[in-house]
Order: C-alpha cells, then sequence, then structure tokens
C-alpha cells in the first residue's frame, strides 16, 4: 500500500529525461541508453486499456474496458498508478509533462527509442483528450483508492470499483486541468513536425484547459474528495496556473502567456515560493527553472524581454537557483534551507518513496547546468558570510556569490542518476531490470502474479494476498524499467513487496 507521497510516476518519467541527455555522454559509469530503454518499455507495463499489437510486455493483457461506462464517457487507456489500478490525473499528467520537456530538451540519442517514447507520452494524451469531454470538464479520477487497496488482483482480474470522478465549473480543479493543459502542450510540442494535426489537437485542448483552471478557480482535492488520502494539493494551484502559462508560452510563442507569468509571479509564489522538492504536488522549482530558460531564449535573440519583464524573470531564476544551492547543499542555514542526504549522497526528502524526489531534482539540475553554460554564468548561492552576519547594508546582489559551475551541477546531477543505477552501498540497482542486481519483489500487483497470457484463471480480491502478496518468492515477472521507492535514510534497502515505501515503483 501506499500514502499520499509515494505514488507518482514521476521517477520513471523524470529519470528517463535525465538518460535522454546522458545516453549521448561518452566516459560513463553506466550504460545509460539501456538505461533508457528499460525506462520507457516500464510505461508499457502501466498501460490501461487495450493493449496494441506491438506491446512488449506480453505478460500484461487487456484491461480496464468499461472504464467510464458507468457515467456515459469512454475512460479507456491511460496509466495506472504505481502499483495499483486507479487512475489518478493529477500525476499522470505531470508524468507525460515530465517526459515531454526530456524529449524537448534532449531529443532521444538512443537507437530505436524515439518511437518508444511517443508511445509513451501519446498513450498518455490520447487518454487526456478523451477524459476532457468539454471546454470546462475533465474526468480526474478512475477507481477508488481505498476499495483498491483491499485487493490484490491482476488489472485484468479487477472486481473494485471503477467509478469516474470529474471537475467541471460547478466544482473547479485548477491543479488537475491546469497541469494536463501543461502536458498537452509540452506534448504538442513533441508531436509538430511529425504529426501536425495530432499537435493541433492536443494545443488546442491545452488552451481550453488553462482557461477553464484560471477562469474557474478551485481546489481540485475539495470537488473531488476520493483524492485527499493519495494525492491531496498541499500547495494549492497557483504553481500549476504559472506552470501551464509557462508551457503554453513555449507551444504557441504567445506573449499573453508569458504576460500572464509576469503578472501573476508574485501574487501565486513563483517570485516568492523558495523550495527544497519538486513533485506533482509542488511544482515552485519546475516553473522557475523552466522560467529560467527564457533568459537563455532572450540572449540568442529569440525573445524580447521589457526591463520589467526581465526583472521578474530573474527574480524566478534567483528561486530556481536556491532550489538548485539546496540540493548541492551550499545554502547557508543547514539543514532548513537545504535538501537532507543520505551517508552516500543520496538527496533524501521524505522516506516514502524517496526515489521520486532525487530522480527529480536530478531531471532539474540538468537542465540548469544547461542553461548555466548558455548564459556563460556560475551558480549563485547566498553568502554565507552575509547571511552570518545579517547585515542589513547588504545588498541583494551582493547577497549572492558564485559557489560552482555548470559542470558541477550536472556532475551532482549525474551522482543521482548513477546512485539509482547502482553506484551505491548496496550495490543495486533502483531501475529494476537494469545490471545483475535489482529489486525482484517489487510492490506491483501484475508482476507479483501469474501472467493472465499463461494462467486465466481468476484471482479473487483477497485471494492474490495469500497467493502471491505474502509470498516470499520473487515476482514472477520483473516490471523492466520501474524505479522503485529506494533506500532508507541510512542507505539500506529491504527487498520485499510488504516493505512498500521502499518497493513500490513510481509510473
Amino acid at each position: 500500500m501506499s500514502d499520499v507521497s509515494g505514488r507518482l510516476v514521476l521517477a520513471a518519467a523524470s529519470l528517463a529525461a535525465v538518460f535522454f541527455f546522458a545516453a549521448g555522454a561518452a566516459a560513463a559509469a553506466h550504460d545509460y541508453g539501456d538505461a533508457l530503454h528499460k525506462s520507457l518499455l516500464y510505461f508499457e507495463a502501466q498501460r490501461s486499456g487495450r493493449l496494441p499489437y506491438n506491446q512488449r510486455v506480453r505478460w500484461r493483457g487487456h484491461s480496464g474496458l468499461t472504464d467510464g461506462l458507468e457515467q456515459g464517457v469512454d475512460l479507456v487507456g491511460g496509466y495506472y498508478d504505481a502499483g495499483d489500478h486507479v487512475k489518478f490525473g493529477l500525476p499522470m499528467a505531470f508524468t507525460v509533462t515530465l517526459l515531454s520537456w526530456g524529449v524537448l530538451e534532449y531529443g532521444v540519442p538512443a537507437a530505436g527509442e524515439l518511437g518508444h517514447a511517443l508511445r509513451a507520452i501519446k498513450w498518455g494524451t490520447d487518454y487526456f483528450v478523451k477524459a476532457h469531454t468539454a471546454p470546462t470538464e475533465l474526468w480526474t479520477q478512475v477507481g477508488d483508492g481505498d476499495s483498491d487497496h483491499y485487493c490484490w488482483q491482476r488489472p485484468e482480474d479487477m472486481t473494485t470499483s471503477r467509478r469516474a470522478y470529474k471537475v467541471d465549473a460547478e466544482n473547479p480543479g485548477s491543479e488537475v486541468a491546469a497541469e494536463t493543459a501543461a502536458a498537452m502542450a509540452a506534448a504538442s510540442l513533441v508531436f509538430r513536425g511529425a504529426d501536425d494535426h495530432y499537435a493541433h489537437l492536443l494545443l488546442h485542448h491545452a488552451q481550453q484547459l488553462f482557461e477553464f483552471a484560471d477562469k474557474y478557480r478551485g481546489r481540485y482535492d475539495e470537488s473531488v474528495e476520493v483524492v485527499k488520502n493519495y494525492y491531496p494539493s498541499s500547495s494549492g494551484y497557483y504553481d500549476e496556473l504559472l506552470w501551464a502559462a509557462l508551457w503554453l508560452h513555449r507551444a504557441t510563442g504567445r506573449r499573453s502567456y508569458l504576460e500572464y507569468v509576469i503578472a501573476n509571479a508574485e501574487e501565486f509564489g513563483g517570485t516568492g515560493w523558495a523550495v527544497k522538492e519538486f513533485s506533482w504536488d509542488i511544482k515552485y522549482a519546475g516553473l522557475q527553472v523552466l522560467a529560467s530558460e527564457l533568459l537563455v531564449e532572450a540572449k540568442e535573440g529569440r525573445l524580447r524581454l521589457s526591463p520589467e519583464e526581465l526583472a521578474v524573470v530573474e527574480q524566478l531564476r534567483s528561486k530556481a537557483e536556491y532550489y538548485v544551492c539546496s540540493c548541492m547543499n551550499r545554502n547557508p542555514g543547514g539543514a532548513d534551507h537545504n535538501a537532507g542526504r543520505t551517508p552516500a549522497g543520496l538527496l533524501f526528502i521524505r522516506p516514502w518513496n524517496n526515489l521520486q524526489y532525487a530522480s527529480g531534482a536530478a531531471f532539474l539540475l540538468t537542465v540548469y547546468s544547461d542553461v548555466l553554460s548558455s548564459l556563460g554564468e556560475p551558480l549563485r548561492c547566498p553568502d554565507p558570510t552575509a547571511a552570518a552576519s545579517n547585515s542589513s547594508s547588504s545588498s541583494s546582489a551582493a547577497a549572492a556569490v558564485a559557489a560552482g559551475d555548470a559542470g558541477e551541477v550536472l556532475a551532482f546531477a549525474r551522482s543521482q542518476a548513477d546512485y539509482i543505477l547502482g553506484s551505491n552501498p548496496m550495490g543495486t540497482s533502483y531501475l529494476v531490470g537494469y545490471g545483475g542486481a535489482y529489486p525482484r519483489r517489487v510492490h506491483h500487483r501484475a508482476a507479483s502474479s501469474a501472467s493472465y497470457s499463461h494462467d486465466r484463471d481468476f484471482i479473487g480480491c483477497l485471494q492474490g494476498f495469500d497467493s502471491w502478496y505474502s509470498a516470499r518468492a520473487e515476482n514472477p515477472h520483473d516490471l523492466v524499467g520501474a524505479v522503485v521507492g529506494g533506500p532508507n535514510g541510512d542507505d539500506v534497502f529491504t527487498d520485499h513487496r510488504g516493505a512498500y515505501m521502499q518497493t513500490e515503483e513510481d509510473l
């Protein structure tokens, strides 16, 4: 089972995004091309709906074929969440945004993987198109987390509730509507030039969803209360609105979206929130790094910024640097201002499914290292001397000093990816299927059960706990490409299905 912080699909998407870059690097400690291949394969294991003829994960079968039927809408498709069978719209959309961002930044250098990356994105966006049934209506969840946790079944045998939930003008959900807008805007850029009609369709939905999210503001977990125990919104929806507007500016080139960000950056917390984590819920670090890329566009003459706009973007960038400095332990103030680490150097943000945060950080730092390189500037972190003296005469410019360069930021990002791939005290790869040692008892209903293609005998709701969950044997199927929760704060990992804080994976 899982809690609210440990079940999203970020880790596979963000780590794959790192591998998009690293796969083209020379003299690497690990085979990033192979890691990328496996990361993309994982998305096929998480598919809900009618599987295509070219499905590579053969131990999975069709499932969820009546999703939405009770509500009179076609919600077949999309991705299951982690080791369960609920389809949660907010983390699913965030996964697609991150995966698209990785493709846009670095392409797919590994041979033959571009098509797999596009199919992974499209499996998500096809579902979002279905779920957006009207300009101000978005279906955000299928299934119930509580009843799902009482059963241990293959998705092909599901007997749990498949009730669907939506947000609309009367029951708004700005977080999920804006994040889905961001995902579709980012994906539209991925498909531009390859499938212009589809790219246009995605952009049309993205624009409608952003208008819906902004015009009818409200927390989605107040409209869809069943999500509160799994994906509640702790940061509110302002970060998603800024995040979506930045993606729409990038996808359309329209200044109105940039002007929206500039006008609302202070009120919405974009220039105020200095954070130490990046997740499906808290997007501030991501939007601040994304905004920093505007400075590169301006330097290269691809974007014009007025002095007032430039000042706001620089403020956003300063908060991006706070995040980067916190990951690299270069903010003064100790643990209150820096991300935690294990003794071996892994970023340790939360004990439940920590690798989602470490992999997300690795991706953002990789992107920000490129920003620094393009601008020809060092990483600037608060001056510890100025912070210690707390001198009121110190200017804001003097308070930040050079604390590293692009190469150091990238090296730290790589150290996190390498740790996940096996350069750690346990000698274990936390990417399933990579290397010789990796988790064999992943907390995943389908992977831990007999393949439906070989054994079609029905597995009951509780039967699975006795037959599969409680078994000490290794899973019948390796969930190749899954990034598990990872080790505890002392770098120790327990490979047991019941240790779900460590062995449940992220989509």
